[in-house]
């Protein structure tokens, strides 16, 4: 079996950054955000945490394309850097990282704090650096704990709040992951949320094994009617998510063939003159937008 090919090289190179051209125009105020003033805060605390993200090297010229970074590039450039740690992009960027990301997720940024932690950074000295409170650093750097690989691994892209993690902690691991299921699916990844299906678990499904504290305004039988529904709910969930993919696919095959068979001459004069209630039908499948909404 052949290896998947990397969008980026894996090790960081060290280049020049006068090697390195932005891909876009700066933003007017943007040097005098609060955002560019933590990032150049940040670096004169702490350095440089996060790799610029570079295309590869121009053959003629020598120089790279900056994807991704372009903040942290004015920064540097300002402090007096000369050079950076850079990740070379292997493939086309303007379909790769230039169209896919926009920023960090949070478990990226708890990887960045901890491993400027494990390098012998204070809290309070992000805390500084970052303009924030260190109780927050200190949530940031723990985030993780209690929370099982697999969930980790559905909740890598996703941005959340520090705070869904002491409510997913408190789940056992099989829970936590049906949870987040739940949680996508809805693109609802806030704590309130959360905390709802916290309370529509099973005792059983719970670390401390004893139920959370109730809702106000949320009676015990409405409280056993959500949970029966929740159920039944995620069974749901499961039956369409393995049907999914193949109702797509044969809907797509349907519309091409009938877009097809309405294209014949003999077949559309046909429905036309005996069947036009089914030509109809058949044409509105046909104009349907496409799923992907393009």
């Amino acid at each position: 079996m052949s290896q998947p090919s990397l969008g980026f090289i894996p090790n960081p190179l060290t280049l020049p950054l006068d090697q390195i051209l932005p891909s876009r125009k700066t933003p007017e105020g943007v040097l005098t955000s609060r955002k560019y003033k933590q990032i150049v805060a940040s670096l004169e605390a702490v350095g440089l945490i996060e790799p610029l993200s570079v295309g590869k090297a121009d053959n003629a010229t020598g120089r790279h394309v900056l994807l991704d970074g372009h903040m942290r590039l004015l920064a540097l450039r300002q402090i007096g850097y000369s050079d950076a740690p850079c990740l070379i992009a292997t493939d086309d960027e303007s379909y790769t990282y230039n169209n896919r990301i926009n920023r960090i997720s949070s478990i990226q940024e708890h990887h960045m704090l901890r491993r400027a932690v494990e390098r012998g950074v204070t809290p309070d000295r992000l805390a500084k650096a970052l303009n924030v409170d260190i109780s927050l650093i200190h949530k940031k750097v723990g985030m993780l704990d209690g929370i099982c690989p697999e969930a980790v691994e559905m909740l890598k892209d996703q941005h959340f709040s520090t705070n869904l993690s002491s409510v997913l902690r408190k789940l056992k691991p099989t829970r936590q992951i049906e949870c987040i299921e739940l949680m996508l699916t809805a693109n609802n990844m806030t704590v309130a949320y959360a905390e709802a299906l916290l309370v529509a678990t099973p005792p059983h499904l719970l670390v401390s094994e004893t139920k959370p504290r109730k809702v106000r305004g949320v009676t015990a039988e409405q409280m056993t009617k959500m949970e029966r529904e929740m159920g039944s709910l995620q069974g749901q969930l499961k039956v369409v998510e393995k049907s999914y993919g193949q109702d797509v696919l044969l809907l797509v095959l349907a519309r091409g063939y009938l877009s097809k068979l309405i294209d014949n001459k003999a077949v559309f004069r046909f429905l036309s003159q005996r069947q036009p209630d089914v030509l109809a039908e058949f044409e509105n499948i046909v104009q349907t937008v496409a799923l992907d909404g393009k």
